[in-house]
């Protein structure tokens, strides 16, 4: 667990303190459809005593493997997301601070939800990722197969019938 001691005998108002963590995935509970990660995944930043609130800024770093959505190939990227969340002992009017009970804040919620929000809805191992080859699964990247991968438009399907009586 990422815990940051908030207790208020020794945490000056206006005071920031600096905080870093390394954490298994696995202890993120991230679910079935969790991204894979090469190693652990990096917390650092700093918490600040606001008087109303306790303002806990930093960023996660962390190697993130994964499958081509194009060509299937395995890959691996280093992704890094900042957050920004501010705890209060108590709910406020607007409800807009995060509540915590005690001396300590428990950031691996915070963390989990800033890597899970930042992952992309398609994954490629580069920008013009060339995928694989339709009729034979080559991966095109590689090289051409070639294979014969022209799609005629069935709208236009008349008109060949046409061409193919003279």
């Amino acid at each position: 667990m990422m815990k940051l001691d908030v207790a208020a005998a020794a945490f000056a108002l206006g005071e920031s303190r600096a905080f870093a963590f390394a954490a298994a995935p696995s202890s993120l509970d991230m679910g079935t459809d969790a991204p894979r990660f090469c190693g652990d995944i990096h917390v650092a930043g700093t918490v600040m005593n606001t008087g109303r609130t306790f303002r806990v800024e930093g960023r996660v770093t962390a190697c993130k493997a994964f499958v081509c959505d194009r060509c299937l190939a395995e890959g691996r990227r280093d992704v890094a997301h900042d957050f920004s969340e501010d705890y209060a002992k108590t709910t406020g009017e607007a409800d807009e601070f995060t509540v915590f009970d005690g001396d300590e804040i428990v950031i691996d919620t915070l963390v989990r939800d800033t890597l899970l929000v930042a992952e992309p809805l398609r994954e490629l191992c580069k920008s013009d990722c060339k995928g694989l080859c339709p009729v034979c699964g080559q991966n095109l990247n590689e090289g051409p197969c070639g294979c014969d991968t022209f799609v005629p438009d069935p709208r236009l399907a008349a008109l060949e019938s046409l061409l193919r009586n003279d």
